[in-house]
């Protein structure tokens, strides 16, 4: 079992799955739909403070808890369009990232949330982006949205800069939202558009 390390100072990150042994060859990377049989590894990431204070998430959570929230996500709903993904290195998950509803209204059934977490280890070498690119495609061009929007902690530079890589634009601050590790952390709404509306295709001759 990998020994985890807990560090004295609060570094905040968009990660939820952590192992510094971990090493991932870019090419080795696959993305499926999030699994009931991936609740072991994920539950034990979320065992770190430092990996569960970068999301809403509380401690302690288990592996029962978790194959459960997978469990409701596959199949989805008829109707619905909410999508969890993973990113596995072989059978071992290193990121996941969802779109799901805004909320029960219809008149938000245009809009989705969206949430994304990446090994510390594997940050850096592709997996965000891998995952971002697969969403937005699934969102843009199969999924009928048109606005994808998300909270991101106000310190947390690294994943600013990829949702801002991907169209991602500041909308405002909300201050005091979430308890990190003793303090009410502001965090920033930011949100994407269609960049490019669908078109009604030309019907053949």
């Amino acid at each position: 079992m990998p020994r985890w390390r807990r560090s004295s100072r609060w570094r905040p990150r968009s990660a939820v799955l952590t192992c510094a042994a971990w090493r991932i060859p870019p090419m080795s990377l696959t993305l499926r739909r999030v699994k009931p049989a991936d609740a072991a590894a994920i539950a034990e990431q979320f065992t770190d403070p430092e990996v569960f204070g970068g999301t809403l998430q509380l401690p302690f959570a288990s592996e029962e808890m978790w194959a459960q929230r997978i469990a409701g996500m596959n199949p989805p709903a008829p109707g619905s369009n909410e999508i969890v993904l993973a990113a596995l290195l072989g059978d071992r998950p290193v990121g996941l990232a969802g779109l799901h509803s805004a909320g029960p209204s219809v008149r938000r059934r245009h809009a989705m949330s969206l949430g994304i977490t990446v090994a510390k280890a594997a940050q850096g070498q592709g997996v965000g982006q891998a995952l971002m690119t697969a969403l937005l495609d699934y969102a843009d061009n199969w999924a009928q949205i048109l606005r994808v929007e998300l909270t991101v902690f106000h310190d947390n530079a690294r994943a600013i800069r990829l949702y801002e890589r991907h169209g991602f634009e500041l909308e405002g601050r909300h201050r005091a939202y979430a308890l990190r590790n003793g303090v009410y952390e502001d965090v920033l709404a930011m949100a994407r558009l269609h960049p490019k509306q669908p078109l009604v295709g030309a019907s053949k001759a």
